[in-house]
């Protein structure tokens, strides 16, 4: 769920350079040329910056861990290191430096996945021990790979062919190769599995066709056309919480929301319509039709669209619940926010509710701002509740490094990072006696 710059790439307009939605879309985080912040959205109205961190510049990776105070960043300064922060104390638990630029950054509570062009590292969360080295990787510029937020069945998935859309399916619990599923005939785009880890969403280079497929068997389950007239680049693939729906959003000015249903023949045979009628025809006829028109035949369109007023920016979108309705979000390279209403029953055009900046031009924390352009600020409807969450100051970084990639190496002295960060509920970030000392690691 990121968007992000290669690490010699430049930055975005007003410094933004990344931005990822946390595993529960509960927290937004992005990096800018001054360091990395962090949003909760779990309000329309209002987003909290929950955390602002200045350790380093030039922040073109940073990902949260649900709602704890664990954070995951890397600058482009020093981008072959991944610094490991508590942002709540305003401390390191650690650092790991690799053979070469890290390109994407996944994790849940069980696994830390860091992806290089040609390479994979699989690590403890708990005391950051490597576990496994993935040598020899098909070449991955963009560093695209996803890994199943369900610790319970950690799976992680990275292209297997760098010429063809093949997908290798991988076991990081049990570090082991699943599946290989032939997904696309030209190379992968995106990526990304649902909530339990059961399904696995996947677009090519050309951006027309997002497929749906199950876990582990690796069986096309779905199978989705975005357009027909010209060729995009897909930035970000995601499942709602339920795997009901599936957003896509790409360079282009919409953003495409896909309903995972299966189409039940026995209705339309109870209640006859000369739409069913003419459907049954275009099925019986595919038969006699060339493959690459029949396959498109067979393809579902979008169920709900959003049209961006911007073209050929990145963007990443997902989809949330937000004070009990079905919202669609879309953090953009402009510097923006965008929350949208989605229509469950029946989709259609999403409606833009709010539109909240990330960072003033003079880049000052969104909520110590004095003043709020009329065009940023759409009607609400009333009795909305927040829960507001407090902004904490950052402090400078211990001195605490674990350095190199061996495969003995790690924590010597119990766990680094708490237990209950790793919980299955929300982290309470206000009660300082959570917080057990971070003990001092060497390797």
């Amino acid at each position: 769920m990121e968007s992000q710059e290669t690490p010699d790439g430049p930055g975005g307009p007003r410094g933004l350079i990344c931005a990822s939605f946390n595993q529960d879309t509960t927290s937004l985080s992005v990096g800018t040329k001054a360091g990395y912040r962090l949003f909760s959205v779990t309000a329309v109205d209002k987003m909290d910056c929950i955390h602002e961190g200045v350790e380093c510049p030039d922040v073109y990776i940073v990902e949260r861990l649900f709602s704890s105070s664990l954070v995951v960043v890397v600058s482009l300064s020093v981008p072959r290191r991944m610094n490991v922060y508590h942002f709540k104390k305003g401390t390191e638990i650690c650092n790991y430096s690799y053979s070469n630029n890290i390109l994407s950054v996944r994790l849940n509570r069980q696994r830390l996945v860091v992806c290089l062009e040609e390479s994979i590292y699989i690590h403890n969360i708990k005391d950051m021990k490597l576990l496994k080295t993935l040598l020899n990787t098909p070449t991955n510029p963009s560093g695209l790979c996803a890994l199943s937020v369900n610790h319970s069945n950690s799976y992680l998935a990275y292209p297997g062919n760098a010429t063809i859309g093949e997908i290798t399916v991988y076991d990081a619990n049990n570090l082991s190769t699943v599946t290989l599923i032939q997904a696309h005939d030209s190379p992968l785009a995106a990526l990304s599995f649902n909530a339990s880890g059961t399904k696995l969403a996947s677009a090519s280079e050309k951006g027309t066709v997002i497929r749906v497929f199950t876990i582990p068997e690796g069986q096309k389950l779905f199978e989705f056309r975005r357009g027909m007239k010209r060729y995009v680049s897909i930035s970000s693939l995601s499942f709602s919480a339920d795997a009901q729906f599936l957003c896509a959003s790409s360079n282009t000015e919409t953003v495409h929301i896909f309903k995972l249903e299966q189409h039940s023949p026995s209705r339309e045979e109870e209640s006859p319509t000369w739409s069913a009628y003419v459907g049954k025809m275009f099925t019986a006829a595919s038969t006699y039709l060339p493959t690459q028109v029949s396959d498109m035949m067979h393809q579902d369109r979008a169920f709900a669209t959003v049209r961006l007023n911007m073209f050929g920016l990145k963007n990443i979108c997902a989809l949330a619940t937000i004070q009990k309705l079905p919202r669609l979000l879309v953090a953009s390279s402009d510097g923006h926010l965008y929350i949208y209403n989605v229509d469950p029953q029946d989709g259609g055009e999403c409606v833009l509710v709010q539109k909240h900046r990330l960072f003033d031009t003079d880049d000052e924390p969104v909520e110590q701002r004095e003043e709020e352009k009329a065009e940023d600020v759409l009607p609400q409807p009333a009795n909305q509740s927040y829960a507001a969450t407090v902004a904490l100051p950052s402090t400078p970084p211990s001195s605490t490094t674990l350095m190199g990639y061996s495969e003995d190496g790690g924590a010597q002295k119990g766990e680094v990072i708490p237990e209950h960060e790793f919980a299955e509920g929300p982290v309470c970030l206000d009660d300082e006696n959570e917080f057990p000392p971070v003990g001092n690691q060497s390797n």
